[in-house]
């Protein structure tokens, strides 16, 4: 091995130094500096015209690290993902190293066939008892390639024709459902003004009866409804919508059903929370983030729908330079033009080989883990003075609560508009304090739709495993830093 290719074997003892893997509360979580006092750490400018050694590089990727947040630290609850599966971390670092591409059989061949074993695993996991898919860069994408095979289906000549004299197409969603739908209908030329959000109850979960009456009310103005995204696990609650009653709907106006189940999507590998996916089988299509709950390096997002070929119809462009239609080979394998990507990241094999690694059960196991330490949050947090959770009802590993000093503690007679308003600024005071300090990193989020301001959100991952301990820390540590403020 030639010296270039020496800083290879650095990079794992670089990472162990800083403690990047199986991390416990004696190290900070991050090490947190303002961006102009990391750019006076860290000299960020590319202005170097000759090389640097490899004790100058070393040098910088620790710098590089030290100040990066540790996601596999057991205190980071900050996002919907955490630490990473270590069997999905060699999967990436193998393709990372292989350096191909998705797109055709002939420079993918093993990876091709990889593919379309975890689509066809995928297809049965979530009750599909045929179709097709891909991996996409993520779950926005992933709702989007949703959007525009609900719209090639209703209206094919689009693709020909384009927007120009075509019927007003609306498209329905939840007003807690995650805001890659807001954007997908502006990207695809839909609008916001096409964009219909339908009511959800305290929980999260949209209100069948008013998805109905937005319907009749989009077909007396005479636009033409063709798209409901429905939501397993919502960003903040971690609500499920109602899937029975919505399919329902859907099939008496004819309109696509697709189930975001980006987050929610990793209940399935459990039998003890498979149910809350009770309806999703028919829909027409899912979107699933097994680099959310479940530890699959970033980014790993699964998209299924119900009909074989529909994808290849609605996105394809026959590039003859790729996909030539005369190769050696069965070129019903070269997959690329179904996709909207050219290049396309080899996602597949990291999930894949979680899979095979550790086995449904495995799997299952650390999901069941996942909602067995979310739930224990919970009981204990309704169980501590000062905490209160915004929903007692959780269905998902997402915990929403507030800490409540012992200063603020008042008769709930005196809980008025002022009083919240402190409520609110308090959390976000908390969670600054523990930045800073590394202890914790969780976040806060307002519910607009509710008419709530800021609110812990404590989301409860598969890596690295959770622990009863681990929930006590998060819970000690904001009593503590809460009394200080």
């Amino acid at each position: 091995m030639n010296n270039e290719w020496s800083i290879l074997h650095q990079v794992p003892k670089l990472l162990e130094e800083e403690h990047f893997f199986q991390i416990t509360n004696g190290e900070p979580v991050v090490k947190f500096e303002h961006p102009q006092e990391l750019k006076d750490l860290i000299d960020f400018t590319i202005d170097n015209t000759e090389p640097r050694d490899h004790i100058a590089i070393e040098k910088l990727i620790k710098k590089v690290l030290h100040y990066s947040v540790k996601t596999g630290h057991s205190s980071f609850h900050n996002q919907l993902f955490a630490g990473v599966d270590p069997y999905g971390l060699v999967g990436s670092w193998i393709t990372e190293a292989l350096n191909t591409s998705q797109y055709t059989f002939e420079v993918g061949p093993v990876f091709t066939l990889i593919e379309d074993a975890l689509i066809e695993k995928c297809l049965r996991l979530f009750g599909f008892t045929s179709g097709d898919g891909l991996l996409s860069p993520g779950g926005s994408i992933s709702n989007m390639y949703a959007m525009v095979a609900a719209r090639y289906r209703v209206l094919p000549n689009i693709k020909r024709t384009g927007l120009a004299n075509q019927p007003v197409l609306v498209a329905f969603t939840s007003e807690d459902a995650h805001y890659s739908i807001k954007k997908a209908v502006h990207w695809l030329g839909i609008g916001m003004d096409n964009l219909v959000l339908v009511a959800t109850d305290s929980r999260g979960r949209m209100l069948p009866e008013k998805l109905e009456e937005a319907i009749e009310s989009v077909l007396q103005s005479g636009r033409k409804p063709f798209f409901v995204n429905t939501t397993a696990g919502t960003t903040v609650l971690g609500g499920f919508d109602p899937f029975h009653a919505i399919a329902d709907i859907c099939n008496k106006y004819k309109l696509w059903m697709h189930v975001d189940s980006c987050l929610g999507g990793t209940a399935i590998l459990s039998q003890k929370h498979a149910h809350l996916l009770d309806g999703t089988e028919r829909a027409d299509s899912i979107a699933w983030n097994p680099h959310k709950t479940l530890g699959a390096p970033l980014q790993c997002s699964v998209f299924l729908l119900k009909y074989k070929g529909l994808l290849h119809e609605c996105n394809s462009a026959n590039a003859d330079y790729l996909f030539q239609q005369d190769k050696f080979y069965d070129v019903s394998y070269d997959t690329g033009d179904k996709s909207v990507q050219c290049g396309r990241k080899v996602d597949a094999f990291k999930i894949w080989l979680m899979f095979k690694a550790r086995g449904t059960a495995g799997l299952a196991e650390l999901v069941d883990n996942a909602f067995d330490c979310a739930s224990y949050f919970a009981e204990e947090a309704k169980k501590r003075p000062g905490f209160r959770l915004v929903t007692d009802k959780h269905q998902y590993t997402n915990i929403t609560f507030w800490y409540i000093p012992k200063k603020m503690r008042v008769v709930e007679s005196l809980e008025d508009k002022t009083w919240w308003a402190k409520v609110y600024k308090i959390t976000a005071l908390i969670k600054e304090k523990m930045v800073k300090r590394g202890s914790v990193l969780i976040g806060y989020v307002p519910l607009p739709s509710k008419k709530i301001g800021n609110f812990f959100r404590m989301v409860v991952t598969c890596h690295p495993k959770p622990t009863y301990e681990s929930m006590q820390y998060v819970l000690d540590e904001i009593a503590r830093v809460g009394e200080m403020i």
